[in-house]
């Protein structure tokens, strides 16, 4: 799989270490099998658009604007421009500010993974130093960026030779696992325990991503390929001329008479 370009490009600081850095996201769902919408009588591909709501009418690219609804079809009208005057110095860098020690943040607000790796050889070496310094002391860092126009608090955590940076979820989109977990039986079984863990343990393995493969996607792609193959016309063997015919008929007989003309000549030697 050839290396995405990057999602982002900026600068990393740290104190007065500053270095260029771009930022790759660690996923991707290239590879999953996706499908067009297609008119089934006509096989053609259905495109869809933008309708004016009222006029019925497709809107054009140039006259597409953000809106913020502010009462019942009542909508204050945003341009590009308006949305650039709220840019934020994190638009463009990664500000450590804050450090906690690796491991401490709750998985529950990790959501999307992104490389970041050094943008040019000049800093590399300011790279470097950051992403030692924060393996060394076993802590990560906090920071905040704007990605898709929205500021997000982001963890930086030492990886390798590079550094992965974690978008944290905004804190209302958590919901609190007390509102869930109450009510549970705390007891438990001490021999139900003890017999589990012996099952725990014999199905222990070391982590591997064979673990994550969709198996429906791997049907899917076999599917796919038999329709492939289907389709495909059959190749006809090329029909024999009689001129082919004559040719390898020839060819024997040709054979056929040089032996004869041998044997002829070897009895000839023979009888003299």
């Amino acid at each position: 799989m050839a290396p995405r370009r990057p999602y982002w490009r900026g600068y990393l600081k740290l104190s007065l270490v500053t270095c260029p850095v771009a930022m790759t996201p660690a996923t991707s769902g290239s590879e999953k099998v996706r499908f067009h919408t297609l008119n089934k009588d006509t096989g053609n591909r259905v495109v869809s658009q933008y309708i004016d709501s009222v006029t019925g009418k497709p809107v054009k690219d140039e006259h597409e604007a953000k809106g913020y609804e502010r009462g019942e079809n009542e909508y204050v009208l945003l341009t590009d421009d308006d949305l650039e005057a709220v840019e934020l110095e994190s638009v463009r860098t990664i500000d450590i500010e804050t450090f906690v020690p690796r491991g401490s943040i709750e998985w529950v607000y990790l959501e999307t993974p992104y490389y970041l790796t050094a943008n040019d050889k000049i800093g590399d070496e300011a790279f470097a130093v950051i992403r030692q310094a924060m393996e060394a002391e076993d802590v990560v860092g906090i920071s905040r960026v704007v990605l898709g126009r929205r500021e997000r608090a982001v963890v930086l955590e030492p990886r390798g030779e590079g550094i992965v940076v974690w978008a944290l979820r905004f804190g209302d989109e958590v919901r609190p696992e007390t509102e869930y977990f109450t009510g549970i039986d705390k007891k438990s079984d001490a021999q139900g325990v003890s017999g589990l863990e012996k099952v725990i343990k014999k199905g222990l393995k070391d982590w591997s991503p064979a673990v994550v493969s969709d198996p429906i996607q791997e049907s899917l792609l076999k599917l796919i390929d038999q329709k492939k193959k289907a389709k495909k016309p059959t190749k006809k063997a090329p029909a024999k001329s009689r001129k082919d015919d004559s040719e390898k008929s020839n060819v024997i007989d040709i054979m056929d008479a040089l032996k004869k003309s041998v044997s002829k000549e070897l009895k000839s030697r023979r009888a003299g």
